[in-house]
């Protein structure tokens, strides 16, 4: 985001973390616009999505996170974390994927993109 972009309501950046917290086993969530968002770091990418389970309500953050995928700790849908991508019939539908950014250390989450 450049200083001159900008802003409105639906569409602003949000610092949710500092990338020192992102844990490769253990997903963070975080609260952004009322909505949950996972925060997941495989080797060296991060990756927002929502934390949600669409199959039934379980935090995916809370779930176990193994080679690029994380299974609900409900009922064990697995979703891709880089595509958001279900890849169990349970999943039901895949996962809404949200730009992320670093930027000085901070982890950056913007949800409705234009």
């Amino acid at each position: 985001m450049s200083a001159g972009e900008p802003q409105s309501s639906n569409s602003e950046w949000h610092d949710v973390c500092a990338e020192s917290e992102l844990d490769p086993e253990f997903p963070l969530s975080v609260e952004v616009e009322g909505e949950k968002v996972g925060v997941f770091k495989v080797g060296d990418q991060v990756y927002a999505l929502e934390d949600i389970c669409p199959h039934a309500y379980a935090l995916l953050s809370q779930g176990f996170q193994e080679n690029g995928q994380i299974e609900c700790p409900l009922h064990g849908a697995l979703f891709d974390i880089a595509t958001g991508m279900s890849l169990t019939e349970i999943g039901q539908r895949d996962l809404t994927c949200h730009k992320l950014k670093i930027e000085s250390g901070r982890v950056w989450v913007k949800l409705h993109a234009a």
